[in-house]
């Protein structure tokens, strides 16, 4: 499809953007490619609690959809202006997608139906350099590494590429005895070990599978507990609390009831005897479940609980004929020993053509160098909040 032949729309306040909820709905569940963070309520949930609106930094809803020549919605560009500082004419402009968080959005890119993204990136990169005026620099978000999108912009001159994120998927056999059987063996060890040990204590392990709006509030609840409780370790690898403020629990909270209305949300919990002793938040997407954070009781952890527990995720999955879980991002042993595939996805940033743009990137860059001096730090961290560059 020709460039030439696709239409642009901004939609830069609330009420555009909720006029735009029913046709990005029907567009998420063509084209979430397995995230969650493609959807309509992903998106509208983190812009309600997690946009800026400090003086240091905020943010601007700057939504873009593209549309055939026919009408039909093709891709939703979820762009956001942030200003540092928020007024003022000095201030720096970032054209970036919601879910700076940084940490709760682990993909963050445009949603775009399949077959499409050549000529969706070269009509909105051709609209958004027509307002080039307006921003300094942009980040494009997570582009799939040998994907039609990466190609175009690894041939426009001037695209950066920064932060690499690994993301794992594991391809499911037709029964659970043939996934085991092609484990390696130190994984099967571990497995024996997992369920014999507990059993050996007269504790034996159950899998509960929250789905309904009540049960998966109640699983958040959960969920929030041990993922504070696996933070509060200082005996291990340290894994920070993504969700200690209030503006995240509340989004979490929202965006799994949201998604639990359409039959997406499931929460795993693991029982010991009486007790929910680790959770996992996942979402249900069309044949593939994404397994999100997770969080365990540290009284429990000689027993391996959340091996234990995405064991019973993976069974779970592979009894109900789903083809793929995701093990989401971040390469580390818990994932990898599993003997997933790996995606990757790469950041691209790109200046505005404008006199502007260049001055403003030399500036930031000058105070993320600050960043090394003790004296100047924290002012200089409060002033790069929320940047992915």
């Amino acid at each position: 499809m020709a460039v030439s032949a696709l239409r642009v729309e901004s939609h830069e306040t609330p009420e555009r953007l909720r006029a735009l909820q029913p046709a990005w709905q029907q567009l998420g569940a063509e084209a979430h490619g397995g995230l969650p963070f493609r959807l309509w309520e992903w998106q509208d949930a983190w812009w309600q609690h997690m946009r800026a609106r400090q003086r240091s930094v905020g943010d601007r809803l700057w939504v873009h959809a593209v549309h055939s020549e026919a009408g039909e919605l093709l891709a939703v560009a979820p762009f956001m202006l942030t200003h540092r500082p928020s007024v003022g004419p000095l201030r720096l402009r970032e054209l970036q997608p919601f879910g700076a968080d940084p940490n709760m959005t682990e993909v963050r890119s445009i949603t775009c139906r399949p077959g499409h993204e050549a000529a969706v990136f070269g009509a909105l990169r051709a609209h958004l350099r027509t307002r080039a005026g307006e921003w300094d620099w942009m980040n494009w978000g997570s582009v799939q590494e040998g994907s039609e999108a990466e190609a175009l912009l690894r041939a426009q001159p001037g695209v950066r590429w920064v932060r690499e994120t690994p993301d794992f998927l594991m391809p499911l056999p037709a029964d659970w005895e043939t996934f085991r059987s092609g484990l390696k063996r130190n994984i099967k060890e571990s497995l024996r070990k997992c369920y014999n040990a507990p059993r050996r204590d007269g504790l034996e392990p159950r899998l509960e599978v929250a789905e309904g709006p009540a049960q998966v509030a109640e699983g958040v609840a959960h969920f929030l507990r041990l993922h504070a409780a696996r933070a509060s370790r200082e005996d291990t690898v340290r894994h920070r609390d993504v969700f200690s403020s209030d503006e995240a629990q509340g989004f979490l909270g929202d965006v799994c009831a949201r998604l639990a209305g359409r039959g997406v949300t499931r929460v795993f919990l693991l029982h010991l005897g009486d007790a929910v002793v680790a959770a996992r938040v996942g979402f249900l997407l069309g044949d593939s479940l994404y397994l999100y954070y997770s969080g365990y009781d540290p009284a429990f952890a000689q027993y391996s609980v959340m091996t234990t527990l995405v064991a019973e995720a993976l069974r779970w999955s592979i009894e109900r004929g789903l083809r793929t879980v995701n093990l989401s991002t971040g390469e580390d042993v818990s994932k990898t020993r599993w003997g997933p595939e790996c995606v990757r996805y790469r950041e691209a940033l790109e200046l505005s053509p404008s006199l502007r743009g260049s001055l403003a990137w030399d500036g930031y860059q000058r105070a993320r160098r600050a960043m090394a001096s003790p004296r100047l730090s924290q002012l200089a961290e409060r002033f790069l909040k929320r940047s992915a560059g």
